[in-house]
């Protein structure tokens, strides 16, 4: 989404070192910390350099956010093509979306197990702000939709009468991300082991099902 960047940083060696040594130190040091200065050192360059790709870092953060967002969107779509059964689709479509991913070998500048922390962690920063309606009329959150969409789609192939299928998949999502964050942070108030991420997935799968049931 160009509304993001000066230059595409997929457009040369410097910018994919932006965006892998961005999604390194964010997700070792937290969105707060982080700054072009301290990217600059990690990576070797100088703050103008990075300037010339972002305009700011929440900038930076939306882009990850989008980038995980169109590659789950892509992950979704091979997993469920040329399946029959509506059960199963949901089943697949929930696991993928709160198991652990692997790294995906396609994307040498991105290391996909540190932006899903990211996205655990960091991601509602990305929309809970005052500029969120204009990110959104750029279409900013469009790969997120068409997830939701997609999984909202096949929980209506289950039970047509299904009031509530958008909230019910965002709430699925969210919640996952606030459950593993509150298994590694605050113990208190989850049942997630930070050691078994297992749990967030039968949770979630539990949940959908129960809540669709005709």
């Amino acid at each position: 989404n160009e509304y993001l960047y000066l230059k595409d940083p997929e457009s040369s060696e410097l910018g994919k070192r932006i965006v892998d040594g961005s999604i390194d130190l964010i997700s070792s040091i937290g969105f707060e910390s982080f700054t072009f200065k301290k990217l600059a050192e990690h990576i070797g360059s100088t703050e103008a350099s990075i300037y010339r790709y972002f305009e700011n870092k929440h900038k930076v953060l939306l882009y990850l956010t989008i980038w995980y967002w169109g590659w789950t969107e892509s992950k979704l779509v091979i997993a469920i093509t040329n399946i029959e059964d509506s059960e199963v689709k949901l089943k697949k479509s929930i696991e993928l979306l709160t198991s652990d991913v692997q790294e995906d070998g396609n994307f040498k500048h991105i290391n996909e197990r540190k932006l899903q922390k990211i996205i655990y962690d960091e991601s509602a920063k990305a929309y809970l702000n005052k500029y969120v309606e204009d990110e959104n009329k750029h279409g900013v959150f469009s790969f997120y939709k068409s997830v939701v969409k997609t999984v909202s789609d096949i929980i209506l192939e289950i039970n047509p009468n299904y009031q509530y299928p958008k909230m019910l998949v965002t709430t699925i999502i969210e919640g996952a991300h606030l459950q593993r964050f509150f298994g590694k942070h605050l113990e208190g108030l989850t049942n997630c082991d930070a050691n078994n991420a297992d749990m967030v997935k039968q949770f979630s799968l539990q949940l959908a099902q129960r809540a669709i049931k005709k």
